[in-house]
């Protein structure tokens, strides 16, 4: 059966309903992926659902909380079906999962919840990862896994600016760290990291004292896929200079 590249966006957006004021629509046009993933939406889909005419498929995941969390995914490609989040009662009243289903994989997007300052939510985000981590392996006994989104850590030194002054701060702390290479062990691949082994590049910076500008960043979105994935990847790109949000837009084009 022929293969054929397909690019996927991925973007925690900090808010759509402010980001559709800038130059977000314009952004995606340009861009073009034939997945766009979406993370932080704060919004619910009779809110905002009027755009994006491009993508005939549009699936929405919303918290209960009102302007909290959420995500969405717009695809030009018909799933075969949709799950939103992982049918564990304390893990989805956030709206923070969607998958499709498609013929030859499973296209996951999550916002994975922050550690919270001074850490107090890291007991609860450990439960989350171990959790999350056990819904991929499921799904990968039938099929691939790619999953995307703003997972909420930098994995190595590499991934941030300034890892000295970091290592009791949410984001990387050792227990988020950890979580993120039980994905590794478990047989997954950070996309960006396979492909660009030494490159330095963030897609978050504080909107305090001018991060951006000085590019006092962390990596802290991702695109993982299943192990059997890595021969198809074709590019991982980290779109930084792309704005509108505190995180830049990730890309992966990959052939399946």
């Amino acid at each position: 059966m022929a293969t054929k590249n397909l690019r996927i966006l991925s973007w925690n957006v900090n808010g759509i309903r402010a980001i559709i004021k800038k130059e977000f629509l314009t952004i995606i046009k340009t861009e073009d992926p034939d997945i766009l993933c979406l993370q932080e939406t704060k919004a619910h889909q009779d809110q905002v659902d009027k755009i994006l005419d491009d993508f005939p498929y549009h699936h929405w995941n919303t918290a209960k909380k009102k302007g909290y969390s959420g995500t969405a995914i717009f695809s030009k490609v018909k799933p075969l079906s949709i799950t939103y989040d992982m049918g564990i009662e304390e893990h989805d009243q956030e709206g923070r999962v969607i998958c499709l289903e498609f013929d030859h994989y499973y296209l996951i997007t999550v916002y994975t919840p922050n550690a919270q300052h001074e850490l107090a939510r890291l007991p609860y985000r450990v439960r989350w990862d171990k959790e999350f981590l056990d819904y991929m392996k499921r799904l990968e006994k039938k099929k691939p896994v790619i999953f995307c989104g703003d997972l909420n850590v930098a994995h190595q030194e590499i991934d941030l600016a300034r890892p000295a002054d970091n290592h009791d701060s949410p984001g990387f702390s050792d227990e988020e760290r950890q979580g993120f290479t039980n994905i590794v062990n478990a047989g997954f691949i950070d996309t960006f990291r396979y492909l660009h082994p030494e490159n330095v590049q963030y897609t978050w910076w504080s909107y305090r004292t001018n991060a951006r500008a000085r590019n006092v960043g962390w990596r802290i979105d991702y695109f993982i896929v299943s192990n059997n994935l890595k021969n198809k990847l074709v590019k991982g790109k980290i779109l930084k200079d792309v704005y509108g949000s505190d995180h830049c837009p990730i890309e992966l084009v990959i052939n399946i």
